[in-house]
């Protein structure tokens, strides 16, 4: 069995093993990964696993305690991706000046760093099952394709958006950096990382102040996260708040982002909708 710690990580290693990988996600579909509690039953499937896979990056919080619990060999998904940094709003500490800040841990909302993680997983499970590398290989292919597509459309969607100026992108969490890199999208959010001062009314204002004088005709807010800052920000400005985007956790079946390729497909459109206003 492979374990991942979350239900992207889930996705996109059955997406390179197939069939031949029983896959499992300690972080159930639609919760937040920053903070999970595990349960005894997640504690069972550690110590169960032949390999774990977890992104890094300060993302899971609560993973320590796992790598007590099992002797399965332990990947960090991310290695070798090109990090962005922790950026804070004026007055606050930025990562230069706080070394103890982690990088920006959503890497994987980067077509380009996908590239890596699939690099990444493909091969750990050639390392976990020789004898099914060449499956392994010609699944990962496959995949690296379809995420090169999913790039490509949105880049060319937002060629046009982004000759007539800038294109901003305004959420409540910076988990889009990689993404907004990527597309070349002006970037704004209410605060870095979960942290217990999100919303706190200085981000509110520095929000509201980058969405009127950049006219931003629609915000956004994460599907894991309180919204309510984010609505103060809509009624003060007289912008669209969006439905959710999705970024740690895809949705069940019936959901909007049931895959990492959907979560991706559907957060692009409505970014890309959401411009056009």
């Amino acid at each position: 069995m492979v374990l991942t710690s979350f239900s992207v990580l889930e996705d996109m290693t059955a997406a390179v093993g197939g069939d031949l990988v029983d896959t499992r996600s300690i972080t159930p579909p639609g919760a937040e990964v920053h903070e999970y509690s595990p349960t005894p039953g997640d504690l069972r499937d550690t110590a169960e696993a032949d390999l774990i896979l977890f992104n890094g990056l300060g993302l899971e919080a609560w993973y320590e305690q796992f790598l007590t619990q099992t002797s399965a060999e332990v990947l960090m998904v991310s290695d070798s991706v090109d990090t962005l940094p922790v950026t804070r709003l004026p007055g606050e500490a930025s990562a230069a000046e706080d070394p103890e800040l982690p990088v920006n841990p959503h890497a994987w909302m980067s077509p380009a760093q996908a590239m890596i993680y699939v690099d990444n997983i493909e091969a750990a499970l050639s390392e976990l099952s020789p004898e099914d590398a060449d499956a392994f290989a010609r699944n990962a292919e496959d995949y690296r394709a379809e995420i090169q597509q999913v790039w490509d459309r949105a880049a060319e969607r937002l060629e046009p958006l982004r000759a007539a100026g800038e294109v901003h992108l305004v959420t409540c969490e910076g988990a889009f950096s990689y993404l907004a890199q990527d597309l070349e999208l002006s970037e704004h959010y209410l605060w870095p990382l979960n942290a217990e001062d999100q919303g706190s009314p200085q981000q509110v204002e520095a929000q509201i102040r980058y969405v009127a004088e950049h006219e931003v005709p629609t915000i956004f807010c994460e599907s894991t996260v309180n919204d309510s800052a984010q609505q103060q920000v809509a009624a003060s400005t007289g912008a669209q708040l969006s439905e959710p985007l999705h970024v740690d956790s895809v949705t069940e079946a019936e959901g909007p982002a049931p895959s990492y390729l959907e979560l991706l497909e559907h957060d692009l459109d409505l970014i890309i909708e959401g411009a056009q206003q």
